[in-house]
């Protein structure tokens, strides 16, 4: 059945609201070398403010899943947009570093509550398996959209204006979505539809509080010290020492689950094949993107001199190839199937990652012939990657685990990054990093040609 005028207005107020959750990750990525100068702070008080709205998003997810399934996707969405769009309205306020510090952290917070519930609410839009397949694979793409988006406008924004004026943008989309959500959003029917109150509370899931509080302390500190391998080695004692703190949690985290008469993150749900593989893809197309984003980024500017303003113009390319595959990924995906549009995504996105680990750092070859085919290639592979990724790891998840599955899906979107990140930069340089980067995506992509 095709899209009706209702459903298509909701999808794109949904679509708008996570497309400017991963913009606002990405907003303070260009100017934070400015802020820090504003602000007097050190390199690894900037390492923290950039990571900061990443380690409440990603360690808050699965519990924002929870919510959405038990209160419903409509409630959970409120109150998620509150929290955010009243933390973008402090941040280009802010005073000092420690007052932006605190509403990136609660930028984070809010968008945990709203990234499950969305697709909670996106279910009841689209209730038919079909549709919401359908509906899913266009869904995969707009997190780097939002990525790419936020790379190209921070900068822009940044050299005429200011870094604050960034944080207009998920003000405003908050404000419109809390407007509009009433009149374009469907009527809420019961927890279990992702979109209301509890009609039936005695199926209702428990919160889960004690495995709640463990995953979040977990992923937050451990992706924290994955981020402090920028700054300091593996076995510096400021890396190690948060590093093991998430580990421990973790562990206590899968234990606590096993015995859990309802569990946060039930181990049976990540044993289903498909799942799994969905979600391991998303997790390395994402990272691939930032390894790009953040690589680039800095290359184009302390080697090669550019400005920021020329430096987000270079990742133009990206985003109109990134626009374009994703217009045809979801049919090809009807055709051709989830696993295998999700394998060669990959396998396109491996030959970009080559191609700019051969020549995008070769400061000699012009950016029509370094970048710019790595860029289009890589995009166009990342597209149909996260597409299929987004289908296979939400494909056959009952109404009631919904906002289980958003969460999950991204939590592996947002921790992929910080994990792979530090990963590569870890072994070599620049182009090492992209050349292992890319090795990534071949193995993944062969993985699921063996599937």
């Amino acid at each position: 059945m095709a899209p009706t005028r209702s459903s298509r207005a909701a999808f794109v107020l949904l679509g708008g609201v996570q497309v400017t959750l991963i913009f606002t990750l990405a907003a303070v990525a260009v100017p934070l070398p400015g802020i820090g100068v504003e602000f007097g702070v050190r390199r690894e008080e900037l390492i923290l403010l950039s990571a900061a709205y990443g380690l409440t998003f990603a360690g808050l997810l699965l519990f924002g899943g929870r919510l959405a399934d038990r209160y419903g996707g409509q409630r959970t969405l409120t109150a998620g947009l509150l929290v955010f769009g009243l933390a973008s309205a402090a941040a280009p306020l802010a005073p000092g570093y420690g007052t932006l510090l605190a509403a990136r952290l609660a930028q984070g917070v809010g968008a945990a509550l709203i990234a499950p519930a969305a697709m909670a609410v996106l279910r009841t839009v689209f209730p038919s398996p079909a549709a919401y397949g359908g509906a899913m694979a266009t869904w995969g793409g707009l997190s780097v959209l939002g990525a790419t988006a936020g790379n190209l406008l921070s900068g822009v924004i940044s050299a005429l204006l200011s870094w604050r004026w960034a944080f207009a943008v998920p003000l405003a989309v908050t404000v419109a979505a809390l407007v509009l959500a009433p009149r374009v959003l469907p009527a809420a029917t019961g927890s279990h539809s992702g979109t209301g109150g509890p009609e039936h509370p005695a199926r209702r899931p428990r919160l889960d509080l004690p495995g709640a509080l463990l995953a979040t302390a977990g992923l937050a500190s451990a992706s924290y010290g994955l981020v402090l391998t920028d700054a300091w080695s593996w076995t510096s004692g400021r890396v190690l020492a948060p590093l093991v703190a998430g580990v421990v949690l973790l562990a206590m985290f899968v234990g606590v689950e096993r015995r859990a008469p309802d569990p946060l993150l039930p181990p049976r749900f990540l044993l289903d094949r498909r799942r799994a593989l969905g979600l391991a893809a998303t997790a390395l197309t994402a990272a691939g993107t930032a390894t790009v984003f953040v690589l680039f980024s800095l290359h184009l500017q302390d080697e090669r001199g550019w400005s920021a303003l020329r430096t987000s113009a270079a990742f133009v390319p990206f985003a109109v190839a990134l626009l374009a595959s994703g217009r045809v990924a979801g049919r090809l995906i009807g055709r051709y199937g989830a696993p295998a549009v999700t394998g060669t995504g990959l396998a396109v996105g491996a030959v970009g990652l080559v191609l700019l680990a051969l020549l995008g750092m070769n400061d000699i070859v012009p950016y029509a012939y370094g970048l710019l085919p790595g860029f289009v290639l890589l995009a166009t592979g990342v597209a149909a990657s996260f597409a299929g990724a987004a289908v296979l790891a939400t494909d056959r998840v009952p109404a009631e685990r919904t906002g289980l599955a958003g969460g999950v899906h991204n939590t592996a979107m947002e921790t992929g990054p910080t994990v792979v990140f530090a990963l590569v930069l870890g072994v070599g340089g620049d182009t090492a990093s992209l050349a292992e980067t890319a090795a990534l995506f071949g193995t993944a992509a062969l993985a699921l040609r063996l599937a």
